[in-house]
């Protein structure tokens, strides 16, 4: 395979439309979600419409050491992973005290553990070629705390934390970590995470996931750090460098309790 991109959590959302873009440019792909049989289908879809080869694996990201079981099966594979995009995660809504530990403990381990082992795993490999991209997926989240979904915010500021230190280390060295910080967008997750109530998604008009990876894929090729997508987004994000940490979170508590 050449020119090929591993991207996680591309059964659907965002991943997918990413997948799509980069086949669009006749980039070949690795496709990683629970969901073997929606990557099997995308596989049979990309193949046919962009001629390129597609290899999928289905796996449960959240449980321990997965990113390093695929990382031997690419391996295994022969298959050289020019782009990485980190993209698979999920939040969940509701106050931390009544939330389910379990599910907050699967978030973690997805959106933190086992990203930064794919970091880790194939990072080493690019930087021995001194060639690579790399995409971590964060979340205009990334830049406050946020009560109602707090573990999520949490894991997302890590990603950001995370990625622009790592991007600081080796790009020098051929290759770029760029975070991409999209905000609320129609993708699915918020009814994965049960807030479709919440006063930032109800009667918005969000963002699709297809503009979001077309910016996101774009801003990675650049090699960017930071990817904010929407203007309005950047300037949220990054007004809260200049407000009272304490007003900050009472103003996110506002945004996402539930609309009345």
């Amino acid at each position: 395979m050449k020119n090929t991109a591993l991207i996680t959590g591309s059964s659907n959302g965002i991943g997918l439309e990413l997948a799509k873009v980069h086949a669009s440019k006749g980039g070949d792909l690795v496709l990683v979600a629970r969901n073997k049989s929606k990557l099997d289908e995308l596989k049979t879809e990309l193949e046919n419409l962009f001629k390129v080869k597609v290899y999928v694996i289905g796996i449960d990201l959240s449980a321990n050491n997965s990113a390093q079981e695929v990382y031997d099966e690419t391996s295994r594979q022969n298959i050289q992973i020019d782009y990485l995009i980190n993209n698979a995660g999920f939040g969940d809504f509701g106050m931390f005290v009544e939330t389910d530990w379990n599910k907050e403990l699967q978030m973690i381990n997805l959106n933190i553990t086992t990203l930064t082992q794919f970091t880790k795993l194939y990072l080493q490999d690019m930087v021995k070629r001194r060639s690579g991209k790399i995409m971590n997926v964060a979340s205009t989240a990334a830049f406050q705390s946020g009560p109602t979904m707090a573990v999520y915010y949490a894991t997302k500021a890590y990603v950001l934390s995370f990625s622009e230190a790592v991007d600081n280390e080796v790009n020098d060295k051929g290759v770029t970590v760029t975070t991409l910080c999209p905000g609320a967008t129609e993708s699915g997750f918020q009814a994965a995470a049960a807030m479709e109530e919440s006063n930032l998604v109800k009667g918005k008009k969000l963002p699709t996931s297809k503009e979001v990876a077309e910016y996101g894929y774009a801003a990675m090729m650049k090699g960017k750090t930071v990817a904010i997508h929407v203007l309005m987004n950047y300037l949220m994000a990054n007004s809260v460098r200049f407000t009272p940490r304490a007003l900050v979170v009472k103003l996110t508590r506002k945004i996402q309790d539930k609309a009345k």
